[in-house]
């Protein structure tokens, strides 16, 4: 018995001797890395500053509490635009059948379009085009505005809400003057954005940019009005509206249609376009105010089409510059600077260098601000007009006729000449090349200008080769000849006002007198 336990013991000692090690090696090892991490939690960084106290940010966190309230506001009614529509040709070669010409021409007939040898040719089928904007919901039963060249040719038009339902929508109507849009979501009840007044603003308010840019959903961007009232920067026609809001809220291609909202989540413009010589926002990006949102969008909801109110003259500002000329004690007002023959302005008797300082009891204070006033009355409607003439304050009722009911292509022919250098320009006459090269009307007369001297009186005054002069100090000229004559004739050290026509429209130019900078004729 007694062998037996001591068998036992010893059979039990050797079966734990193995667990015992085990463990034992199990808690060196523990022991170590506990040992060796404590000098690594030793090391870490602990801070020993602490956050500011609300108290000394509270205007910062009101601010921001303020823009998050805004921005929660405003966003349920903004829709990103998804559009499908018919491929247009592209003027500068980036259409199907401008690459297919350029294959065939560098590998033959046997290349498809993008150069795979497809073996016979298959008719070309109708591209389509793919696009996206954005959009802001002002009204609960879907009505959306939106700009004309996001949907301009939709064969198929959706919307995207902020909570993700897409939803179809229609074309109600769209106007390209002023590119603006309104399409229609079938659906109720939806979130929607107040109008406000962009005559309203003033440079340094703040506001915010709504949209999709880049096809971001739903982005908001923080900025300030940086100016007001700047004119239209296309130059394809004179007719389009300016008084665009500039701002420094960030503003990219998929924006396009989105609203400019004040601090009180007002609707006061709509995105359309930014300049920058990347085609990305740089600082200046530009929406259509509310001033001309507004009455546009309810006759496009109402009829479906807008038609614009037309005098059939051409306007620039009165300036501090050339004020003097037209008798102005101050630099407010649209001087003419065209009258098209049997217009309705001709008709009723306006001229070119008459300064309309007035509309309808209202005062003008620049061409821009009389355009937007003028384009929104309806054919047939009669304006009245108050104009200075000679200094002299002149009444002038105009029947306005519907824009866009006017052919304005013609051809001239005329005599050859050249300026002075103390202008620093170079003449010629109007050749019937010339007029039709320029697309000039065919009533105009006057010089065509061939040279600008850099640095002359002509050169600081913006004139340009291909640039038409009709009138020197306020009276017309034929040719170069006379050109020459009546700028030769100007005494030195005064001034010199030109009336230029260019691309369709005219303007008056100042030529600041210089000292004579060479001899003989032309440049």
């Amino acid at each position: 018995m007694k062998s037996r336990i001591q068998n036992w013991k010893t059979t039990l000692g050797r079966n734990l001797v193995a667990p015992i090690l085990a463990i034992a090696m199990v808690g060196s090892i523990v022991t170590y890395d506990l040992v060796k991490a404590m000098p690594a939690r030793a090391a870490m960084a602990s801070p020993t500053q602490t956050p500011l106290d609300n108290n000394s940010v509270g205007a910062l966190l009101s601010l921001d509490q303020a823009m998050e309230t805004l921005a929660a506001r405003v966003t349920p009614a903004i829709v990103n635009v998804t559009v499908t529509s018919r491929a247009k040709a592209n003027i500068a070669g980036g259409d199907a059948d401008d690459m297919q010409q350029f294959f065939d021409r560098q590998f033959g007939q046997q290349f498809g379009p993008f150069g795979h040898s497809f073996g016979q040719m298959q008719p070309r089928q109708p591209r389509v085009e793919h696009g996206l904007g954005s959009g802001v919901i002002i009204s609960p039963d879907g009505y959306i505005v939106t700009n004309n060249h996001v949907v301009d040719g939709a064969t198929d038009v959706r919307v995207t809400m902020s909570d993700r339902r897409i939803l179809p929508a229609k074309v109600v109507g769209a106007d390209s003057l002023t590119d603006l849009a309104v399409i229609k979501a079938d659906a109720h009840n939806l979130p929607n954005a107040p109008w406000g007044d962009s005559t309203k603003l003033h440079p340094g308010q703040t506001v915010l940019a709504f949209g999709n840019p880049f096809g971001f959903r739903f982005t908001v961007t923080r900025g300030i009005v940086s100016a007001l009232n700047r004119p239209n920067p296309a130059s394809d026609d004179a007719r389009k509206p300016g008084e665009f809001i500039q701002t420094d809220a960030a503003i990219n291609p998929g924006n396009s249609g989105g609203p400019l909202v004040n601090a009180r989540g007002e609707v006061v413009g709509i995105n359309t376009f930014l300049i920058s010589p990347s085609g990305s926002f740089s600082g200046m990006g530009f929406a259509i105010p509310t001033q001309i949102v507004r009455p546009t969008v309810e006759k496009l909801i109402q009829f479906g089409k807008v038609t614009h109110g037309y005098m059939g003259i051409g306007i620039s500002d009165v300036t501090p510059d050339n004020s003097k000329f037209f008798h102005m004690t101050s630099a407010v007002g649209a001087v003419v600077t065209q009258v098209e023959a049997d217009s309705p302005g001709a008709k009723a008797g306006l001229k070119v260098g008459d300064v309309i300082t007035q509309v309808d009891g209202h005062e003008v204070s620049d061409a821009g601000e009389l355009q937007v006033e003028v384009g929104e009355k309806n054919p047939g409607t009669t304006v009245h007009l108050r104009v200075m003439r000679d200094g002299k304050s002149v009444a002038v009722p105009v029947t306005l006729e519907a824009m866009g009911s006017r052919d304005r292509s013609g051809k001239e022919s005329a005599d050859a000449g050249q300026g002075k250098p103390r202008w620093g320009v170079g003449l010629a006459d109007l050749s019937p090349e010339m007029h039709q090269q320029l697309r000039a009307p065919s009533d105009l007369r006057g010089a065509v200008i061939q040279r600008v001297l850099p640095g002359s009186p002509a050169d600081n005054a913006g004139l340009q080769s291909g640039d038409v002069i009709v009138e020197v100090d306020r009276k017309p000229v034929q040719n170069s000849a006379d050109v020459q004559k009546a700028l030769s004739s100007i005494p030195k050290g005064q001034d010199a006002l030109v009336l230029v026509w260019s691309n369709g429209g005219s303007t008056f130019r100042v030529l600041h007198s210089a000292q004579e900078n060479g001899e003989g004729s032309g440049l």
